[in-house]
């Protein structure tokens, strides 16, 4: 897919929260034992204060910084999230109002698990490419949940980023095409007035994940008549270290190109920010003329998959925000307790 006009990124930022908890501290907890073969050494876990919106609010501020645009230029702003703090009552409002983009501005929130993200930046290109908005801002962020004791407690982190869309002559990043894969896979849900979501074990790999990141990332590449090898950078969704270094391997692409942006290991699944934020690591190093293949991951499920050329603009934008990897490294260890405390994990009768 490819718009009418070439646009691209203008603008990225990303946040992090600062907190971790090591994931042998949950497993000291719910095993007896913490070296049991866990699957990330430690993931974020938001302030009690903090939630999709307050996040959201950072990195779209980092974003327009890097932009060097004035917020009421920016025409939508979509979130695109599981875990916004309104079941009803749009997150994407609240952002806008917070850093003064609108009252005229398109404005929604997106849900599509772990692309809810990236569905977002499909929309804002095709709204910015066929010349309805000048900018159009996506978010995936997310203060993703785990029930206690479960495999979905190790990894489950938060954070994500915001990338803004505008034509490619004010690009750091142009989009060459895109495409999307869906299905109708049940491998990870939550029903309506189910606190936490609950995964189908057996479709989670093989019939979800890799198959439509494989489909949609192969497909890319076929359209665009590309190989691995083309590619400086290579970012996947990454719900654990372990699915993306196989897709990485699978599709042709190198340990070196994906490493850049796997971030999975230090601060957990941030679902719907996840490949986004991947993305927003890897601009951070990019040189102008480097190539950059995404393939986002939603559970339901879908894969969006993106093509990007950068600019000469890359190296100077990059230097007006804080960097994704400074999120990244500025890190508070907390113990389960804490955890529990701060994403109140513990019910009062």
């Amino acid at each position: 897919m490819k718009p009418t006009r070439e646009v691209g990124l203008v603008g990225y930022g990303a946040y992090v929260p600062r907190f971790r908890i090591p994931a042998t501290e949950i497993a000291r907890v719910w095993d007896g034992i913490e070296d049991n073969g866990v699957p990330i050494e430690s993931k974020s876990v938001p302030g009690p204060d903090e939630d999709v919106a307050t996040m959201s609010i950072e990195a779209a501020q980092n974003a327009l910084l890097r932009a060097g645009i004035a917020p009421t230029d920016v025409g939508a702003v979509w979130v695109g999230t599981e875990s916004k703090p309104y079941a009803v009552k749009p997150t994407s409002t609240i952002v806008a109002e917070a850093l003064g983009i609108g009252p005229f501005t398109q404005a929604a929130d997106w849900e599509f698990a772990c692309k809810a993200g990236s569905e977002a930046l499909q929309a804002a290109f095709g709204m910015v490419g066929s010349g309805m908005l000048s900018y159009a801002m996506a978010l995936g962020m997310d203060t993703a949940q785990g029930r206690p004791g479960d495999a979905l407690e190790y990894t489950a982190g938060a954070g994500g980023a915001a990338l803004i869309v505008g034509l490619a002559e004010e690009s750091l990043a142009v989009l060459e095409a895109s495409t999307s894969y869906v299905t109708d896979t049940p491998d990870f849900f939550r029903r309506q007035h189910q606190h936490y979501p609950q995964h189908g074990h057996r479709f989670t790999g093989k019939p979800a994940y890799f198959h439509h990141v494989l489909n949609a990332s192969q497909n890319l590449l076929d359209e665009l008549g590309q190989t691995p090898a083309d590619y400086e950078y290579v970012v996947f969704h990454q719900p654990n270290v372990k699915f993306p270094l196989k897709a990485t391997r699978a599709l042709g692409f190198s340990r070196d190109q994906v490493m850049t942006g796997l971030l999975s290991n230090r601060i957990g699944n941030t679902y719907a920010g996840a490949a986004l934020i991947g993305l927003t690591a890897v601009l951070d190093e990019a040189k102008p003329g480097d190539k950059v293949f995404v393939c986002t991951f939603g559970s339901g499920a879908g894969s969006d998959a993106f093509s990007f050329v950068m600019t000469d603009m890359i190296e100077e934008r990059r230097t007006r925000a804080r960097s994704t990897q400074m999120y990244v490294e500025r890190n508070t260890t907390i113990d389960y307790a804490t955890y529990g405390r701060y994403r109140k994990k513990f019910v009062m009768n």
